[in-house]
């Protein structure tokens, strides 16, 4: 059997990009237009894309945790679950989401028609829940003034730390992204003295040199979403953009991150909320909100192209009225798992690791 093709989960840096996180409606008919873009999916992209090969144009498709019970049901990622909130000096809210879509290209207006073409095979059966047009802002920096993914895995490396393989073999070749739309209070921000900036992000401001750790202070952004596991540092591909509106006064980043488990980035922002150890958090939290937080698996464009016929899972097809009943009915609280965030408060609650 030949194994699954990844979606393009690694693919380049481009210099402009759409995010879309819609919610699907609970009617019945709704269900099926979903599923007819998920075989459709990859027909739309060609036809947009082949206007300019150059343009690079490419899409990532992921599903929340409730949309792939109500879709696909059994089995299911192993680790797939919601967003959970993280309460610490900051919070890290959970917001609503079904379905991501994260349109990259070096051309906005083919990030844009292959979004107006999803958005108009889906209709009605979807309500957006965020949209966020993100540009590439000089040499790779946001929008504080600072290179952002300096870090990131490139090539092999970059799919090794993405692509699920034995691990979780049914769904090999997909990964898990978490997005996260933050704005920045450039105001206060730019008030700061650039010394004491860079001792927030933990790199130099003009050549992006990382600080030395004789000088970085452990509460620096790139020292507290550094993950070290059994002497392994554990990295994840991030696409982060900046985006803006100047008349509304809005500056933000979006924050993208994929990896073959959603851990290692929970503990990155466990890290930055609640800080390493409690209390110790991220500075850069103060001058940045986090205003959504959703987390999605991205399955194999294989699985995406086998969804509109009933062979991407045994429960594809849409549960009986029994069935349904069953589904329904009121079920126990489920019990952490290992990746659990229930991490109380820094008031010393339990549960906290």
């Amino acid at each position: 059997m030949p194994s699954a093709v990844p979606q393009p989960v690694v693919a380049k840096l481009t210099s402009a990009a759409i995010f879309l996180v819609v919610t699907i409606k609970p009617e019945p008919e709704c269900n099926d237009l979903v599923r007819a873009l998920c075989g459709d999916l990859a027909g739309l992209l060609r036809a947009v894309g082949f206007r300019d090969l150059g343009g690079r144009l490419s899409c990532v498709m992921g599903f929340g945790s409730d949309a792939w019970d109500r879709f696909f049901g059994e089995p299911r990622p192993k680790d797939l679950h919601p967003f959970r909130e993280i309460h610490g000096v900051h919070h890290a809210v959970a917001t609503p989401g079904d379905i991501l879509f994260h349109i990259r290209s070096m051309r906005m207006d083919l990030c844009f028609e292959l979004a107006t073409q999803i958005m108009a095979r889906l209709g009605d059966a979807v309500v957006m829940s965020d949209e966020v047009h993100g540009f590439r802002y000089f040499d790779e920096r946001d929008l504080l003034g600072f290179v952002d993914g300096t870090e990131n895995p490139v090539d092999q490396a970059a799919v090794d730390v993405t692509i699920i393989g034995e691990e979780d073999a049914a769904f090999a070749a997909g990964n898990y992204v978490i997005v996260q739309k933050y704005l920045h209070d450039l105001k206060k921000w730019n008030e700061l003295p650039v010394e004491m900036q860079e001792k927030i992000i933990g790199r130099t401001k003009l050549s992006d040199i990382e600080l030395d750790d004789a000088v970085k202070p452990t509460y620096a952004h790139n020292a507290l979403t550094t993950i070290v596991e059994n002497g392994e540092e554990l990295d994840i591909v991030r696409d982060n953009m900046p985006f803006g509106d100047a008349g509304k006064g809005e500056f933000g980043t979006y924050f993208i991150g994929y990896a073959k488990s959603p851990h290692r980035i929970e503990q990155m922002l466990v890290n930055m909320f609640v800080g390493r150890p409690p209390g110790n958090y991220d500075r850069l939290l103060d001058f940045s909100r986090a205003v959504t937080g959703t987390l999605f698996f991205v399955p194999s464009a294989t699985f995406l192209e086998n969804v509109a016929t009933g062979e991407a899972a045994p429960s594809a097809k849409d549960p009986s009225p029994d069935q349904r009943k069953i589904d329904d009915a009121p079920k126990p609280p489920m019990p952490p798992s290992d990746g659990s965030l229930g991490i109380g408060s820094l008031k010393g609650e339990a549960g906290h690791e």
